[in-house]
């Protein structure tokens, strides 16, 4: 089951996603085909996760340009001078992408935060969304009655492996045990709904959507008060790529204009509904 707000912006996305791609819409898009800097000249490879999930991907298509990311991208592509039909998609894992070395696309979108530790291997774009991260569980779990860190402190605390919800299990929880250390998001979930662990921390709409389409009795406990206002998204690029400053321009703009707010709303919602924990 879906979550209800994003239900009920469905039919709004067809238009919105068609205002968003349209070829040329805005004054800095530029003719790209036959640009050198391209992993194939005249098209833009833009790669996401395998699989990419709800809200950012929706039904693992990113072609139908609908979920938050797949609405970005093809929103990009377009301020880059780029028509829909020259947007060719590609997958990797979340490590593959922000490991050093040449890559094999132009642009990647899987909810990568922008850290100091990653501009050493890949270039970012200007970030294009902002979330905290949230610790969630289910009902019947030693965490549902949780309600501050340190009920949190003696339980057995999950997350994925070399994201910053990780980082912030350990900085804000500190876990007597550890952190429980999942190489997805989608394992972790797993092992939730089973039992083998208590809580996950994940980002804030990843959690709207876990809660509220894929965990039975699924809750959002509340926000780590050391992720509050400050995890930041940005577009992964080959290090040194001489596409960053083109792309930052795109998101830049597109920010200035109000798309990836109006985007941020049909796919994500609001973020009011959860507290933060102290």
């Amino acid at each position: 089951m879906r979550r209800p707000l994003l239900t009920a912006v469905l039919a709004v996305v067809a238009v919105l996603g068609a205002s968003a791609c349209s070829s040329g819409s805005g004054p800095e898009a530029a003719p790209a085909t036959g640009d050198a800097r391209y992993v194939t000249a005249g098209k833009l490879t833009i790669a996401t996760a395998e699989p990419a999930y709800s809200p950012w991907v929706e039904n693992d298509d990113p072609a139908s340009g609908e979920g938050f990311e797949a609405a970005v991208a093809y929103a990009v592509a377009d301020r880059l001078g780029f028509a829909r039909d020259d947007v060719v998609w590609t997958r990797t894992t979340f490590d593959e992408a922000i490991a050093p070395g040449p890559k094999d696309f132009d642009l990647n979108l899987q909810q990568f935060s922008i850290t100091d530790e990653r501009r050493n291997a890949v270039d970012f774009s200007t970030p294009y969304y902002e979330t905290t991260q949230v610790a969630i569980t289910v009902e019947g779990s030693p965490a549902a009655s949780a309600t501050t860190l340190a009920d949190l402190k003696p339980l057995r605390i999950g997350a994925q492996t070399g994201t910053t919800s990780l980082d912030a299990v350990d900085a804000s929880i500190a876990p007597d045990g550890g952190a429980q250390v999942f190489n997805t998001n989608d394992d972790a979930k797993l092992a939730l709904q089973n039992g083998t662990i208590d809580a996950l921390v994940v980002d804030l709409p990843t959690a709207f959507y876990l809660v509220g389409a894929e965990l039975d009795g699924g809750t959002i406990l509340g926000q780590l008060p050391d992720s509050a206002g400050g995890d930041q998204f940005g577009i992964v690029l080959e290090k040194d790529s001489p596409l960053t400053a083109d792309v930052s321009a795109a998101v830049d703009a597109l920010r200035a204009d109000g798309t990836l707010d109006e985007l941020a709303r049909t796919w994500l919602g609001g973020e009011g509904a959860a507290p933060v924990l102290h």
